[in-house]
This record gives structure tokens, C-alpha cells and sequence, in this order.
């Protein structure tokens, strides 16, 4: 089963809102944050850093997100914040935004309320793996039942560390409505901590631990279980979210790869150079030192020695446009030189 949050992500929909980077609960072994969002209070809206609340809702429309997931950290211990983030969203885009949380502490049933009337639509809990196996009859089962009267969607999120059939009676009792298994992943933030604990990466992967997916023989035909996999994570998910933010912001001569990156072209000349050349203005922009272009055009003007040079230029659709690659167009190097040589 997939919920509504999960299909978003799956399409790239859904804007990652990183609330707060404490978490005093517990410190996980498997905790993979890095260095910049483990116990830090600042907050980010995918990978732009928030510095005034506009900052969110442009990064939402920069990607025309259809939701966002709000993690940390622990959004719960910055309750006020993260109900504040909640509103503004379902203010600006309407109830159809669906936001769900990921939390690793119960909260209680005054947190859930705030939540629920802020905007939050589902609620992911996440149990200390030391209790894993003996959640009935605490408060990890009275939660569930407190976030669905309280309006909220309950459910599971928990890391593939091992089988535990206890997830299956909540959902099976409609304490739970589902229960999100995520392959065990080793980051940059825990290798270290994951290696002394006896983990290792599986052969051929960046960063799926090894075993990870023998969970599934136990939880894995559930109607209710879904196993989100590193890789798709990855290639889909982040992909995906890439694409949705190129398409969102592309000028008519950007191209967008299957990477969701853009691609243009690059080369310091005058902008009245391309009026003289008829160019349409379409096909070019003006910077404060050079002028951007459709990679294919610089390619062509390049080539019948209407420019100098230029550069093909490769960068993520990102707020701080990070770029991928920079390719050098120079006369010697173009086609139509290297075909004339031949000549």
C-alpha cells in the first residue's frame, strides 16, 4: 500500500522541510544526518537554507511541489515552529498540500491536536528500535489511536534493521493505517557508528546495508507494508523532484536531461552581436558579463565563426544552482572545423 505522501514523493512532489536538527530523545546509531543538520536549529526547504518564511514557499513553487514532508531532527520538540511552517503552507497552497511528519517521540495528545489543526495530514512514528517487539500496552499504541481522533493519519516509518511482526498486529487491529520500511541505509553521518555496530554496505551498492531486504520475508506481502529501496530513493524520488523544479523554471532554450538537470550555453560577447545576427530573442538572455543561449545555438555560431567560444554549461535546477559540468566550445574543437580538416 501507498499512501497519498508516498505517491507524491514518488513523483518528486513532495518539498523536504527540515525543521530542527536536535533530537534529544536518543542517539541513534543509524541517525544519517551529516555534520551540517545533525543538532543545528537552522532549517531548510529541500537543500536551500531558510532565512525568512518566503524562502519556503518560494522553494515549494520553485519545484511546484504538491506536498511537503516535514522531518529533523525532531519537528516535535520545535512544536511551535513546525506548526507555524504547517499553516503557512496549507495558507498559501490550500488543503490539497498534503504535509506528513516524521517523529521518533510520542508528543501526546496535545501536540497531536496542534498538529492537525496547523495542517498536518499524516503522522509517521518512528518507536527507539530498543522497544521494537514491545510497543502494546504503552504509549506508542495509545498514540496511534490519539493522531486518528485527533484527525491525523497514523502510521509507521521505520528503518529495515530487522523483521518485527509486532508492526503487522497494529495494522492488522487499524491502530496503523500503514507501516513504511526503509532500507537500511549507511550515510556519511553514521558509517562510522553503523561499522562498529557490525554493519557493512552490500556489494555493488553506495550506501544499502547488506541484508537490509530480508526484512521483507517477514513483512514484506502485507497490504499495508511498503519497502522504499536506496536505490529508488535515489533514481526516482530525488530525480524525479530534480525534474519537477527544471521543468518548473526552464527558459525556452534551457533543455532538461533525463538527470533533471539544465543545460545551456555560455560566451562573453555583446548582446548586440545576436541582434545583428537576427538571433531570436527566444534563443538568448543577457547577464551582467555574458550572455546565456541554447546549447545547440552556441554549438551552430561557434562552429560558422559567429562567436569566438563559448562553454556548455550543465547545473541543477537548485536555488544555489550548483553546476554539474562545463564543457569548452572553441572554433578548433566544433564539428564543422573538424569536418572541414578533414576535407
Amino acid at each position: 500500500m501507498i499512501s497519498k505522501g508516498c505517491e507524491q514523493c514518488a513523483k518528486g512532489g513532495k518539498m523536504v522541510l527540515f525543521v530542527y536538527g536536535y533530537c534529544d530523545q536518543r542517539d541513534c546509531f543509524y541517525c544519517p544526518l551529516g555534520e551540517n543538520r545533525k543538532n543545528v536549529t537552522d532549517v531548510y526547504a529541500n537543500e536551500r537554507k531558510v532565512e525568512r518564511d518566503q524562502d519556503i514557499i518560494d522553494e515549494a513553487k520553485r519545484m511546484d511541489a504538491l506536498g511537503s514532508s516535514i522531518t529533523g531532527g525532531e519537528p516535535q520538540e520545535v512544536l511551535e515552529r513546525t506548526c507555524r511552517y504547517l499553516s503557512l503552507l496549507k495558507d498559501e497552497f490550500g488543503e490539497d498540500h498534503h504535509t506528513h511528519l516524521y517523529t521518533g517521540i510520542t508528543g501526546g495528545r496535545e501536540n497531536m491536536r496542534r498538529l492537525s489543526e496547523a495542517g498536518l495530514d499524516e503522522i509517521r512514528f518512528h518507536p527507539p528500535l530498543e522497544q521494537w517487539g514491545d510497543l502494546h500496552g504503552t504509549e506508542w499504541e495509545d498514540i496511534l489511536y490519539i493522531a486518528r481522533e485527533e484527525g491525523l493519519t497514523p502510521a509507521f516509518e521505520i528503518p529495515g534493521i530487522r523483521a518485527e511482526a509486532e508492526f503487522l498486529d497494529f495494522l492488522d487491529e487499524g491502530a496503523a493505517d500503514f507501516c513504511n520500511i526503509n532500507e537500511f541505509e549507511m550515510s556519511d553521518g553514521n558509517f562510522r557508528r553503523m561499522q562498529e555496530e557490525g554493519f557493512d554496505r552490500k556489494e555493488g551498492h553506495m550506501s544499502a546495508v547488506e541484508g537490509s531486504h530480508e526484512i521483507l520475508e517477514t513483512m514484506g506481502d502485507h497490504e499495508k507494508v511498503y519497502f522504499c529501496t536506496s536505490v529508488f530513493k535515489d533514481a526516482a524520488q530525488h530525480r524525479n523532484r530534480l525534474k519537477r523544479m527544471a521543468k518548473q523554471i526552464r527558459r525556452p532554450f534551457d533543455e532538461v536531461t533525463d538527470d533533471g538537470t539544465l543545460v545551456y550555453g555560455k560566451t562573453w560577447v555583446e548582446p548586440e552581436r545576436f541582434e545583428q545576427l537576427g538571433v531570436p530573442e527566444e534563443f538568448y538572455t543577457e547577464k551582467s558579463e555574458h550572455v546565456e543561449l541554447a546549447w545547440w545555438l552556441l554549438e551552430e555560431m561557434v562552429g560558422e565563426g559567429d562567436l569566438p567560444k563559448g562553454e556548455i554549461v550543465e547545473q541543477y535546477p537548485t536555488a544555489d544552482g550548483t553546476v554539474v559540468e562545463r564543457t569548452p566550445v572553441a572554433a578548433s574543437e566544433t564539428p564543422a572545423e573538424e569536418s572541414a580538416s578533414a576535407d
